[in-house]
């Protein structure tokens, strides 16, 4: 039924404006906006909706993955514009918030709505 349908991903956040500068500044993902909505313009064709909702709750779970070549530089990259890595009770985590056990090499960060994202290097 939907095979040919051009499926996207969306997820909400309390402020708009901040979510721009964030995604667009930040982190230097090309964005667009039409009708009060922001699209993340991700690699691969993969657009992704930003839509403002006041009653916003962060996501309990990592709503977007940022797959790099070298998570140290992406690491540093990110603390170097003000983002702050997140560090979480009950993880291996070494001095710069990097998980390297088990799966891929992963850190975790957020938005200014507090949804979670990360960067992951596999290895």
């Amino acid at each position: 039924m939907f095979e040919s349908t051009r499926a996207f991903s969306g997820f909400a956040v309390d402020d708009l404006e901040k979510a721009t500068e964030f995604y667009g500044q930040t982190l230097g993902l090309r964005t667009s906006e039409q009708h009060g909505l922001l699209t993340l313009h991700l690699a691969g064709d993969r657009d992704t909706l930003v839509y403002p909702k006041a009653d916003h709750e962060p996501a309990g779970y990592t709503i977007l993955n940022f797959p790099v070549d070298d998570i140290e530089a992406a690491v540093d990259g990110l603390l170097a514009r003000g983002v702050q890595i997140e560090r979480y009770e009950g993880l291996d985590q070494d001095e710069k918030g990097i998980v390297r056990g088990g799966g891929p090499y992963i850190a975790w960060f957020e938005d200014p709505a507090g949804n979670v994202l990360s960067v992951l290097q596999e290895r």
